[in-house]
C-alpha cells in the first residue's frame, strides 16, 4: 500500500488544528471587541439629554476659532491640549500656548449651564480654527471634566455626531459650512472684542429687535480676536480685556434681567 506524501500529511495535522485554535482564540477576540466597544461607549454612554422641548431661541451665539484638534499621541487619537501634550506639540512644530479646548469646555459650561438656555431661548454654535462646524442641541448635559469632554469632542470629530444615550436625536453633529445657512433671514449679527465700540449690555439688549433672533460672534481662543465676515457691527461690554467665559456670562446675565428669566 503507498503511503500519502509527507506535505500532505502536514496539511491534514494543519487543518485539523486550524478550527481548535480558532475555538481556543475565539473568546480572548469578543473579548477584546467587547472591551473595544465599551471604550468607544463611556463618554457616549454618560451624554444625555435633559428631556426639555426646545423654544424658538432668543438669542444664538457661535463660538468662533475653537481649538478643536486631534492627534496621535503614542497608539491612541486625542484632543491636543497645552497642558497634556506640550513636548509632543513642541516636537511638531506647534506653539503650545495655541491648543487650549479648556477655553471652549468653559464657555459651553457657562452657556448650558445658564437659566437662559434651560428656559429654551438658546441656540449655540461651535466653529473651530480649521473651520469644522459644530451644532450644539440646548438639551446636552455637557461633561463637567475637562478629560472626558475631550473624549466626548475627539469622538465627535471622528463620528461627525453624538446622540443621546436616553433617546434617538443628536446631541453635538458636525453640520456644512457657512454658518450663515443656518442663521435666520435678516438677523442682526455682532461680533464682541476688546476693539470694539463700548457698549452697556444690560442697555444695548433693549435696542435689538423682539420678532428675529439676536446673533452674537465670541472668540473661544487663548490669543488674537475674531474678524468673520459675516457680522454687522462690533461692540465691547467692558473697558478691560475679557476672557471668553466673563463676556459669555455677562451677556447671558443681560438677556436674563431683559426677558425676566430667575
Amino acid at each position: 500500500r503507498s503511503m500519502p506524501p509527507t506535505h500532505l500529511k502536514k496539511r491534514k495535522r494543519q487543518e485539523r488544528a486550524l478550527p481548535a485554535a480558532a475555538a481556543e482564540a475565539a473568546p480572548a477576540l469578543e473579548a477584546l471587541s467587547a472591551d473595544a466597544t465599551a471604550a468607544e461607549s463611556v463618554v457616549e454612554s454618560a451624554i444625555a439629554s435633559d428631556g426639555r422641548v426646545a423654544k424658538q431661541p432668543k438669542v444664538i451665539i457661535i463660538l468662533e476659532r475653537a481649538c478643536l484638534e486631534t492627534g496621535k499621541v503614542g497608539s491612541e487619537h486625542v484632543l491636543l491640549n497645552s497642558d497634556d501634550h506640550h513636548k509632543f506639540l513642541l516636537k511638531h512644530k506647534r506653539l503650545p500656548a495655541d491648543y487650549r479646548p479648556d477655553i471652549l469646555h468653559q464657555s459651553m459650561l457657562i452657556l448650558l449651564d445658564s437659566p437662559l438656555n434651560k428656559a429654551g431661548l438658546l441656540k449655540l454654535y461651535v466653529r473651530s480654527e480649521k473651520g469644522v462646524l459644530i451644532e450644539v442641541s440646548p438639551q446636552i448635559r455637557i461633561p463637567r471634566t475637562f478629560r472626558r469632554f475631550c473624549g466626548l469632542m475627539t469622538q465627535l470629530l471622528f463620528k461627525l455626531s453624538i446622540r443621546a444615550s436616553n433617546g434617538p436625536h443628536k446631541l453635538l453633529k458636525v453640520i456644512k459650512n457657512p454658518i450663515t445657512d443656518h442663521l435666520p433671514p435678516n438677523c442682526r449679527i455682532a461680533a464682541l472684542s476688546y476693539t470694539g465700540k463700548l457698549v452697556r449690555m444690560s442697555d444695548y439688549v433693549k435696542t435689538l429687535p423682539d420678532d428675529s433672533p439676536s446673533v452674537f460672534v465670541v472668540g473661544a481662543m487663548a490669543h488674537g480676536k475674531v474678524e468673520p465676515d459675516y457680522t454687522d457691527e462690533l461692540i465691547a461690554i467692558s473697558e478691560y480685556p475679557l476672557s471668553a467665559a466673563a463676556v459669555l456670562g455677562r451677556m447671558c446675565a443681560a438677556f436674563e434681567s431683559h426677558l425676566g428669566i430667575l
